[in-house]
């Protein structure tokens, strides 16, 4: 969440910001309540002060001998009036925090402003866009024709946009997790992680997923767990409430988990296909950082995405998103987008995102700097990918006139096959 401080200190500044992402955004409310809070606070420790002076009279007044009668009373009285002001102070308290969680994230100044997704500046391209001399196949009539998904008994076992691999299909989807996982820990240096699947309330809120976007999860009837949408959020929530030493900093961290979205905006969108569905696998990469780090730790974590497209051979773009397109809690973001000749265009397969301290205050993750200062840290991550959409733009961008389907040579140790 944001910091009051920062609020109080450069409130024109913060709204500034905040608008270039939405009109609408504000944080006059929270200014109003922090405002009110104080001055109930002030109250309150003067009231405090006064009984304690008066409780101190008491004591010299029972040793004169005098009759403290009317003084006991009105301490008593000063008790009640502190305790109702301590109960208005926890009640706007709350509702201060229950506003920040609901403000986004302010962007940085190098985001690009815009009002849609269509601000989003390309950074750079690599790879030709796929051109075919035969009539090529989207990869739903493909992974059919080839039975790597069976579609139609996904949604029997479960419903609407839920995946059954098998056969070749499911060796390519755990192929395409093992070669990412082996990438970044082989060669980009990540620390392994294998999370629950499942992650309560508190998890959820330190990034960012709660309260906000409570339509968009699945969740356990009666129990404080929700389905994962992303292994962002158990894996930067490892060292929530705890302070770690800079020399710990940066660190990086991977993880394969399955992804549960209910995408409850999304209806009509992509609804063929591998593009958008309920269940779905990722490998993510999680950086914790300082703060002086984390613009060059961004662009580090970015390119690892890139890599392992390039080593894929599948042609993409980077673009910036605009202070209209970036998430929540982002303050910063690129997009990798895989050609995909189905549509004719480039498709979302990886986000990369600085949140700054956003996620950290949430989620209190903190370091002790070299000099003692204690600081939050700064959250990064990013998809290195995801396993759906890569495996359906391998499909599309290397199929063959004859039918077959080229593995691209990195995978073929895991396929132990070079064509489907």
């Amino acid at each position: 969440m944001l910091d009051i401080k920062l609020i109080r200190e450069n409130p024109e500044k913060i709204n500034e910001l905040l608008k270039r992402r939405n009109p609408d955004l504000s944080i006059d409310k929270v200014i109003e309540i922090d405002s009110e809070r104080r001055k109930v606070q002030t109250e309150a420790d003067e009231l405090r002060a006064k009984r304690k002076s008066e409780s101190q009279k008491i004591g010299m007044m029972k040793k004169n001998g005098e009759n403290t009668d009317s003084i006991q009373e009105e301490v008593r009285q000063l008790g009640d009036k502190i305790k109702e002001l301590e109960e208005k102070q926890i009640e706007l308290d709350n509702n201060q925090k229950t506003l920040l969680l609901h403000i986004p994230n302010i962007p940085d100044e190098t985001t690009p402003i815009g009002t849609s997704e269509n601000d989003n500046p390309t950074i750079k391209t690599w790879g030709e866009p796929t051109k075919f001399d035969f009539e090529f196949k989207p990869h739903w009539d493909l992974c059919e024709e080839k039975k790597l998904v069976d579609f139609e008994r996904g949604v029997k076992l479960s419903q609407s946009r839920f995946i059954l691999y098998r056969g070749q299909g499911a060796k390519l989807e755990r192929a395409i997790i093992q070669f990412f996982l082996d990438l970044h820990t082989k060669e980009h240096g990540y620390e392994e992680i294998l999370p629950p699947f499942m992650a309560n309330a508190s998890t959820m809120t330190g990034t960012g997923q709660l309260p906000k976007f409570k339509e968009d999860m699945y969740k356990c009837v009666d129990e404080d767990l929700y389905l994962i949408p992303t292994a962002e959020v158990p894996v930067t929530n490892i060292y929530s409430g705890e302070i770690l030493s800079e020399d710990d900093l940066p660190k990086y961290m991977t993880a394969y988990t399955p992804c549960f979205r209910r995408e409850a905006g999304s209806a009509g969108k992509d609804t063929r296909g591998l593009i958008r569905v309920h269940q779905f696998n990722k490998v993510e990469m999680v950086k914790l950082t300082t703060p002086e780090s984390s613009p060059e730790e961004h662009e580090k974590l970015t390119q690892n995405a890139e890599k392992c497209l390039e080593l894929l051979g599948l042609p993409y773009r980077r673009v910036a998103l605009c202070t209209a397109d970036i998430g929540f809690s982002a303050n910063k973001c690129f997009d990798l987008e895989v050609w995909m000749p189905s549509y004719n265009t480039y498709k979302e397969i990886s986000s990369c995102s600085n949140f700054g301290d956003y996620q950290a205050r949430r989620a209190n993750i903190r370091y002790k700097t070299k000099d003692g200062k204690t600081r939050f840290v700064h959250t990064l991550n990013g998809s290195g990918l995801a396993v759906g959409r890569t495996f359906a733009a391998i499909v599309e961008n290397f199929q063959q006139e004859d039918g077959t389907i080229i593995i691209p040579e990195v995978l073929r140790k895991y396929m132990e096959t070079d064509k489907i």
